[in-house]
């Protein structure tokens, strides 16, 4: 009876936990409805293996400890299709299945490292942590062989580059692609008052001057 109630308490902290990190900080910042169940997902699955591990003893608790790492290991997370931070967010799912599924772990322990890992992602991933700052991919329709000349033309278009690697050369075409980390220029005032006025100009609503008349 005791192992039941452990077990569900366990089991109320990493769904706590999960929901906390899926619904209140990873969809309000990047709308990826498609991934949610996939962190659901993985991360209750790996909390139902590593429980079974903790109440299976002898060879079939080895059994299913070969088995999950051989999941583990095959389980592929295309980078080309996930963002770096959607990745980290995977790892951390995974990281609090397995925290929370394990029996032997007192509950105010894994409470504690789980809120180590919310917190931390939560700062990690924060909008205003390097707002300005961007990645992108740029096709230049020249090939700069001075590092002076392809710093001033990426400064022009995009902001103050702060790296970048070229991916392609085509000498033909006179082409370079480039995928560059930049950070963006601050508002200069002029279109801060721009900005603010447009802004209240289309939230003004303008009474006519006669009333309608109705016959």
């Amino acid at each position: 009876m005791d192992s039941t109630l452990t077990l569900c308490a366990h089991l109320a902290l990493d769904l706590a936990a999960v929901a906390l990190l899926t619904f209140g900080v990873f969809y309000p910042r990047h709308r990826r409805r498609e991934l949610v169940p996939a962190y659901l997902a993985l991360n209750v699955a790996l909390f139902a293996i590593v429980a079974g591990l903790g109440t299976v003893g002898g060879d079939g608790g080895l059994a299913l400890g070969f088995g999950l790492f051989g999941v583990l290991s095959i389980v592929r997370l295309r980078s080309d299709a996930l963002q770096h931070q959607e990745v980290a967010y995977y790892f951390i799912t995974l990281v609090l299945g397995l925290l929370c599924g394990l029996p032997a772990l007192g509950l105010p322990v894994a409470a504690l490292l789980a809120g180590v890992l919310l917190a931390v992602m939560y700062g990690a991933d924060h909008p205003r942590l390097f707002a300005r700052d961007r990645r992108t991919v740029v096709t230049l329709d020249s090939v700069h062989r001075d590092e002076e000349s392809l710093r001033a033309e990426l400064a022009r278009r995009l902001g103050e580059p702060l790296g970048w690697t070229v991916q392609e050369v085509d000498y033909v075409r006179d082409l370079m692609v480039l995928e560059v980390r930049f950070r963006q220029p601050e508002p200069s005032v002029t279109s801060r008052e721009l900005t603010v006025r447009r802004r209240t100009t289309r939230s003004r609503t303008i009474a006519p001057d006669h009333p309608k008349e109705t016959v």
